[in-house]
């Protein structure tokens, strides 16, 4: 089963230093886990992640997409679900893809560590499926830290 919850939400930032300026300035806090490629901060029940725009179509594979679909313009957002293992990446992008999801980019180790594949939604929305070793949840299954 995919796990019903949204655990972060990544923006693409068009200037990494003055979102994460902007974002510190409405006093919100940094996890240990932000520098300047990455920038993580701790929201009530979901964490807000700040990445290079360039990256973030990079990672997803959205060029590609793109090139397959006219038309088909990236938000500049992408909406995660975090696992507790490994193996549930493929599973639930198994199941997305079962579901009618467009798989942007099929389950791989990511260079940072863990398990990570992206997928459309009928519209377009993209999410990613992700496991990272360092992620900690809490009782209700939302992710309190990267």
């Amino acid at each position: 089963m995919v796990p019903q919850r949204v655990t972060l939400v990544t923006l693409g930032a068009l200037s990494m230093p003055e979102l994460r300026a902007f974002y510190r300035s409405l006093g919100w806090e940094e996890t240990p886990a932000s520098n300047d490629q990455i920038s993580v901060f701790t929201t009530a029940g979901v964490l807000l992640s700040l990445i290079p725009q360039e990256e973030l179509i990079r990672d997803a594979g959205l060029e590609a997409a793109a090139q397959t679909e006219p038309g088909r313009s990236f938000g500049g957002m992408v909406l995660a679900i975090h696992v507790e293992e490994p193996e549930e990446v493929d599973q639930v992008m198994e199941q997305a893809a079962n579901a009618g999801a467009k798989v942007l980019r099929s389950p791989h180790e990511a260079s940072w560590g863990g398990r990570t594949a992206y997928f459309a939604d009928p519209e377009n929305h993209v999410w990613e499926v992700s496991w990272n070793p360092s992620a900690l949840f809490d009782e209700s299954g939302a992710m309190i830290s990267i």
